[in-house]
């Protein structure tokens, strides 16, 4: 059982120009929710490595296969479906960063380093750029407010917000190509470029007032490693194309792939929660609600929400849980609880619903 209070919100500071919704109800904790699916979820939090590894690795060679495609096959239909193929494929491929950022490293050996050889430097996303920031965003006292590196609160903002968002990520890859390629090679003869690259560039963080903290130590030579292997790869990549030996046509199709990839993301990010916090600090339950699932029978958030993504909802309330389990997970809660218990109110019917409340918000409606 729920119970709500009602509270006067903070004065507005916390986001920069956003006004604060007066009188809202502040959410307390369902404990018996949290204890149900605690209890439940007990035997799956274990990471199958044969999933993982059978799934990323199939993205992967889909993913690249498409892009061979778009890139030599001489019909232009054809070229533009194997693209699209790329797309889907490498967008799967890159989304498990978010489980890289959560899984025990034992537990599916040698998958973080495989995954970062096969796509993190490749498409110019290391690791290092998710993880130690990710977690970040699901601690109770971080999420919604200003210290959290992946909340906007949108639903407050101007309505030509939206369109920034995502239109920001299109340009995406240009960018990690001019951090990797120029911005790490000078930041090491200039000590001050690379404390800013470390704090303002080396997050993949849609909040513009995080800043990264300095990685301890046992992980900054990890750091240090993915950022040689993707500078390096950046630098041949220019370089390649600067002496005739890869067209310049290539380097626009994969940097054209990548950024729709990116777009997707975005476009995912977008409905992944509701964006309705004003910055104050938020009950475990009151993040859930926030949170977005799009549970069966929908069929389409298999692309755009992939490797468990469309119970992102469910994984704010169990993010020990691997993705291949959540599905499991929301089965066995669906059936538990009563048809009027909270958990069910995260749940929504699909990508348009949720982009037309968001856009509708921006505009003051509900």
């Amino acid at each position: 059982m729920t119970t709500t209070a009602t509270l006067d919100r903070r004065p507005a500071g916390s986001w920069a120009g956003v006004t604060p919704r007066a009188a809202a109800e502040k959410i307390v904790d369902d404990k018996a929710l949290l204890r149900t699916a605690a209890e439940l979820s007990r035997d799956l939090h274990a990471a199958n490595p044969k999933i993982y590894w059978a799934d990323m690795l199939a993205s992967v060679l889909l993913g690249y296969a498409g892009l061979a495609g778009a890139i030599l096959l001489p019909s232009l239909g054809l070229a533009i479906a194997s693209g699209i193929v790329a797309i889907f494929a490498l967008y799967r491929a890159g989304s498990f960063i978010h489980e890289v950022s959560h899984m025990k490293h034992a537990s599916v050996p040698g998958f973080r380093l495989g995954w970062n050889m096969l796509v993190g430097v490749p498409l110019m996303i290391p690791s290092f750029m998710y993880e130690g920031v990710h977690t970040l965003h699901h601690a109770k006292t971080r999420y919604g407010t200003v210290d959290d590196p992946e909340y906007l609160p949108l639903a407050l903002m101007k309505p030509w917000s939206v369109p920034l968002f995502v239109v920001a990520s299109a340009l995406a890859p240009i960018a990690l190509l001019f951090r990797f390629a120029v911005l790490s090679p000078l930041s090491l003869a200039i000590p001050p470029l690379r404390r800013t690259i470390a704090a303002r560039f080396s997050a993949l963080a849609i909040n513009p007032a995080f800043r990264r903290r300095d990685m301890k130590d046992d992980y900054r030579k990890l750091w240090v490693r993915l950022e040689v292997a993707t500078s390096l790869w950046a630098i041949a990549l220019l370089a390649l194309v600067a002496t005739g030996v890869v067209p310049l046509r290539v380097l626009a199709i994969y940097l054209g792939i990548l950024s729709a990839t990116m777009v997707l993301n975005q476009v995912r990010t977008l409905v992944a929660h509701l964006w309705e916090n004003d910055g104050e600090q938020m009950s475990v339950t009151a993040q859930y609600l926030d949170s977005v699932n799009v549970p069966p029978p929908a069929l389409l958030p298999m692309l755009w929400a992939p490797v468990g993504l469309r119970y992102h909802a469910l994984h704010h309330l169990l993010p020990g849980v691997p993705y291949h389990a959540l599905g499991e997970a929301h089965r066995r809660l669906t059936a538990a609880v009563e048809a009027g218990s909270l958990y069910h109110k995260a749940s929504y019917a699909g990508l348009p619903g949720l982009l037309d409340r968001l856009v509708r918000s921006t505009f003051g409606q509900r």
